[in-house]
């Protein structure tokens, strides 16, 4: 059983690609300082998350079964430490989070601690709608604006924003059978401030401080531009109806989305109406009050969660500049066609691979044929009838060669 859990359940947009990367990657040196973090694959903790909330997300529900049993038995049977991380955690009913703490050790001997990494409402709220396009949605900016202020909160784009970045209730859910001093929050630097700064503090909420860890990144989960963003719209759009989930995350999301657009320079970042600006503010500032209340442990400053002033430039992605857009899709093409071109040379050398293997298995077995008539023929040969049978045989193929 672990002694010690840490738990970081989000939330979404504030690194948390990053982080577990890292942990993925350096999981055998962690575990020479007595920290496990349990995972088969990169995306085990994300399959275990949709399996204890039974999420179907683009046709992983299948390969998510089980997935969470298997991780917290890797938790108890761990001695140390250990680590459970996913952001979309964050929205899990309080059934749901029961039976996780439960299974996790809480309540057997294992001292849980929750982490919360937590970003200012202004840059969480564009961010959330862009993560929308990235998973297939086709809805507007200002539609998905006016589903998140709608006060009821019953369409599934709301309850899910709310469920993943209302910070107060994601600690009430996760945090009531903990006391604060055992609830972490990691706050996100606001902007300009280089990534190395949220690194030290995830570092130190997760004791890592000292291990030689390799950060550099093999995923991240990059943002796109005004008109990057408003393309991957109008291709759900239009594709949504033919393009497989399967296919979507591959070719859309990682291809175009994450490989290529957001690697374009000079495009107006997404950001929130000026006119809703204050709104995000009060929110914010009440949370921050609610927060100092209740004494938890804050790794970073709480005024990070609020907010900058309003963008003076603000760049409308439902009305974006067209010709950004028609550039931005000639980029789009271009990486496709290097990606088919790549497709193209690896089905070109497997097909060579196959044919050579056919070739080798073609002359094998004509060899073991030769080598059966020999062998056949030198049996017959030993013995008169043989022989006889043999002359019988070369008879009625016309043929006097012995070697037939």
């Amino acid at each position: 059983m672990s002694d010690r859990l840490l738990l970081h359940v989000g939330t979404p947009k504030t690194g948390t690609t990053y982080l577990q990367d890292v942990l993925f990657r350096n999981r055998e040196l962690l575990a020479t300082h007595g920290i496990s973090y349990p995972a088969t694959r990169f995306d085990s903790h994300f399959l275990a998350a949709l399996d204890l909330m039974k999420l179907p997300w683009g046709g992983l529900q299948g390969e998510a079964i089980g997935a969470w049993d298997e991780v917290s038995a890797a938790v108890r049977e761990a001695t140390g430490t250990a680590i459970v991380s996913h952001e979309i955690l964050a929205t899990a009913s309080r059934s749901q989070i029961g039976r996780a703490l439960e299974s996790l050790g809480h309540g057997s001997g294992t001292e849980v601690h929750l982490v919360l990494s937590v970003r200012d409402f202004v840059r969480q709220i564009p961010a959330e709608w862009q993560e929308n396009v990235k998973h297939r949605a086709t809805l507007s900016y200002r539609a998905f604006l006016d589903q998140i202020r709608d006060p009821e909160r019953e369409s599934r784009i709301g309850s899910w924003f709310w469920g993943v970045q209302e910070i107060p209730d994601i600690l009430n859910r996760w945090g009531e059978e903990l006391p604060p001093e055992h609830v972490h929050l990691v706050t996100v630097p606001p902007p300009g401030v280089g990534p190395e700064l949220l690194w030290k503090r995830f570092s130190q909420a997760f004791g890592l401080d000292g291990i030689d860890l390799d950060l550099v990144a093999d995923r991240v989960n990059p943002s796109l531009g005004v008109p990057e963003t408003a393309l991957i719209r109008r291709i759900n759009r239009r594709s949504n109806a033919e393009l497989q989930p399967a296919a979507y995350r591959p070719l859309v999301r990682e291809l175009l989305a994450h490989q290529t657009l957001s690697r374009r320079g000079g495009s107006k970042r997404l950001a929130l109406p000026p006119d809703l600006h204050a709104w995000a503010q009060g929110i914010s500032e009440a949370w921050v009050e609610e927060i100092e209340r209740r004494g938890y442990d804050v790794v970073g400053e709480l005024s990070d969660l609020v907010g900058g002033p309003p963008t003076e430039e603000y760049a409308d992605p439902d009305r974006p500049p067209e010709r950004q857009v028609a550039s931005a899709a000639v980029d789009a093409i271009k990486a496709l066609l290097l990606d088919n071109a790549r497709v193209r040379r690896e089905d070109e050398r497997l097909r060579a691979d196959l044919e050579e293997t056919q070739r080798a298995l073609e002359e094998a077995q004509i060899g073991r044929g030769h080598r059966l008539r020999t062998k056949v023929v030198r049996g017959l040969d030993s013995s008169a009838p043989g022989r006889a049978a043999l002359k019988a045989y070369r008879a009625t193929r016309g043929r006097s060669s012995r070697s037939a």
